[in-house]
């Protein structure tokens, strides 16, 4: 099966083969027809399927072929996705794949100013990607119409009712007008998708490519077990002893994330960080450099885990696993994408065994185990709780200084 055949344009097939792309994936061979032919959709399927060209390929056609003559532009396709990086994802996409059309885009969402945004609205913009939060303000403010959408995308839709934006997204709904394309992706068919579905979509085409909470049959899975003092240790050499070129490095905290870029920059590794707490500059700036090869290993918490969209990334490693055992599928689908090959490799320490347990569970598979000559396991060690319990905050007369005498007594020291 080729491009051509699903319906696009000579031009759109010249774009995609020049990104390297010659057949489409499953997704894509089953969305694309199906926005063309002007369905509405709900699509399940894993990161790392190819689904972002699924909807962005098709809805750019449609855009181009009815563009109206003279005039302003008006809003005419909304893109809603959870997060930041996402949106970036998708805007590149439009971006790469639109080059050669006459469509103009601009991205929406928190953590930045919003006065470059309110600019480019004005300028006028056929298709916008944005984030729900971010969208909301423009709307209260009054800087976006969205009165003349044709087509609406909900990108993840479960990531994005697992972050509470199903009010916000029903805000939204309530401002678009009633006749309009609809599009929901999402990685499981929850039931409470199917009940945002049933409200939003018409007679909609139905597509799931991939069972739930399956991991990508590209990625290949391997653990280490390893002591927790030593997993750094092991990390560095593992990039070291394989050449590892591009390593996205996983934990659980943004401290600990800092500190890992720390201590591997140390070892004498080119690494960053990228978690919540970083500016948007910053999170930007940490994946373009990992991306063209400046950063050779990307530490990320689980903000980083959908939304990252990187060419051809060989090496996962989840140095902390997950706490919860789903999102060790969306970590691994980092690599192994658009059918090329990856390599997903877990520390795993005494503390973990029971979240592996889970983890293999789920998958409903045994993920192969390898010691590493040198970092075998101290068998002395016995597990502990990964999250200890914060004791009762003892009384303030304990806590390092007495206690005022009485409430003026204390503001007088505070001021």
């Amino acid at each position: 099966m080729s491009f051509e055949s699903l319906g696009l344009t000579a031009a759109l097939c010249r774009t995609v083969a020049d990104k390297g792309y010659t057949t489409p994936t499953p997704i894509q061979a089953a969305a694309i027809p199906a926005v063309l032919a002007g369905r509405d959709l709900m699509a399940a399927a894993q990161t790392g399927t190819g689904k972002t060209a699924g909807f962005t390929l098709p809805m750019l056609q449609m855009l181009a072929a009815n563009a109206p003559q003279g005039g302003r532009r008006a809003v005419r396709a909304l893109v809603l996705t959870p997060t930041r990086e996402l949106c970036l994802q998708v805007m590149d996409s439009i971006r790469t794949y639109g080059k050669q059309m006459p469509l103009k885009s601009t991205a929406i969402f928190g953590g930045v100013s919003i006065n470059p945004q309110i600019s480019s609205l004005r300028q006028g913009v056929d298709i916008i990607v944005a984030t729900p939060g971010r969208l909301l303000d423009h709307l209260n403010q009054r800087t976006v119409d969205l009165s003349r959408v044709e087509i609406l995308v909900l990108d993840e839709a479960d990531r994005m009712l697992d972050m509470g934006f199903i009010r916000d997204i029903r805000k939204v709904l309530a401002v678009l007008p009633r006749k309009r394309q609809n599009l929901l992706f999402s990685a499981t068919f929850s039931d409470e998708i199917r009940t945002l579905a049933n409200g939003m979509l018409d007679n909609p085409a139905s597509i799931e490519v991939a069972a739930r909470n399956t991991a990508v049959e590209t990625v290949q899975q391997l653990m280490h077990p390893v002591d927790k003092e030593r997993k750094r240790e092991l990390l560095s050499w593992l990039i070291g002893d394989g050449n590892w070129k591009q390593v996205l490095v996983f934990v659980r905290t943004k401290h600990g994330a800092d500190r890992l870029a720390k201590q591997l920059a140390q070892d004498g590794l080119r690494a960053d960080a990228i978690h919540g707490n970083k500016s948007q500059a910053a999170r930007t700036r940490a994946l373009s450099d990992f991306k063209n090869g400046k950063v050779r290993v990307l530490v990320a918490t689980d903000v980083a885990s959908r939304g990252l969209d990187i060419d051809m990334l060989p090496h996962v490693v989840n140095f902390e696993l997950p706490t919860v055992a789903e999102d060790y599928v969306h970590r691994i689908g980092r690599t192994g994408r658009a059918g090329r090959d990856g390599i997903a490799v877990s520390l795993v320490c005494v503390d973990e065994q029971k979240l592996m347990k889970d983890i293999e569970r789920l998958l409903k598979t045994r993920i192969p185990s390898e010691v590493v000559t040198g970092f075998e396991v101290d068998k002395s060690i016995r597990a502990e709780p990964l999250f200890k319990p914060r004791g009762p905050r003892p009384p303030r007369h304990q806590q390092g200084r007495p206690a005022s005498r009485n409430r003026n007594e204390g503001r007088k020291r505070r001021a």
